[in-house]
């Protein structure tokens, strides 16, 4: 005689309830700012360097990716989640431009180095753009100054890469043969230092779409 099989004591799962797609937002805050040497890319404080409070006062921003305190140049940040992943993430790169103040003359070969890819602890460099240039016109001085010795020469880069590793550029020009002296990041994406002094900064609001566009577009 067939006997039925045994009901399971375990009561079936109720269907999973999809969580609702966020809603695209009416108007975002993107802050441009060019940040001073000592300062890091957070709002409080740490050791010997200072936080972004000293000079942003805007609730509810956050630094879309990281620029070293010793480091200069354009720190964008928002107040849209979405908006400072895709300037942040790697995946969906975005090039970055820095000037770099090196030591030494670069030659074509060290160039052209950088431009294929540099062979890093932790692993090959994506290709670059990579050539030598004159000193930014209207540069600010550093404050300290960098130190220079005086028996040799010291030049320009203008690096533009599209990733993100922890202290990239100057581990790719010292794996050329020219250690950096000064580290300036001069745009990202569409967004430059042009009309900015140390310590200021530009504010635009609007659709996420518009202030850094494709804003739907897959990596």
């Amino acid at each position: 005689m067939n006997r039925p099989p045994p009901r399971s004591s375990t009561p079936p799962r109720p269907p999973q309830r999809q969580r609702p797609r966020q809603a695209p937002r009416e108007e975002a805050r993107l802050v441009c700012f060019n940040k001073p040497y000592g300062v890091l890319s957070q709002f409080t404080p740490e050791g010997r360097w200072q936080g972004l409070k000293d000079y942003i006062d805007l609730p509810g921003v956050h630094a879309a990716g990281r620029l070293d305190g010793d480091s200069e140049g354009l720190l964008l940040l928002t107040d849209d989640g979405q908006l400072q992943a895709r300037i942040a993430d790697p995946r969906h790169k975005l090039e970055k431009i820095y000037w770099v103040q090196v030591e030494g003359i670069p030659g074509e070969e060290a160039l052209e180095t950088l431009r294929r890819g540099v062979q890093l602890k932790d692993g090959l460099t994506r290709p670059a753009r990579a050539r030598c240039m004159e000193e930014p016109p209207g540069l600010w001085e550093r404050q300290p100054p960098i130190r220079i010795r005086q028996a040799i020469p010291t030049a320009w880069i203008e690096l533009a890469i599209r990733e993100g590793r922890n202290r990239q550029v100057r581990r790719m020009t010292a794996a050329v043969g020219f250690p950096t002296l000064r580290l300036i990041r001069a745009a990202i994406g569409p967004y430059t230092l042009e009309g900015l002094a140390p310590g200021e900064l530009r504010l635009l609001t609007g659709r996420p779409e518009q202030l850094l566009p494709p804003y739907n577009a897959r990596p």
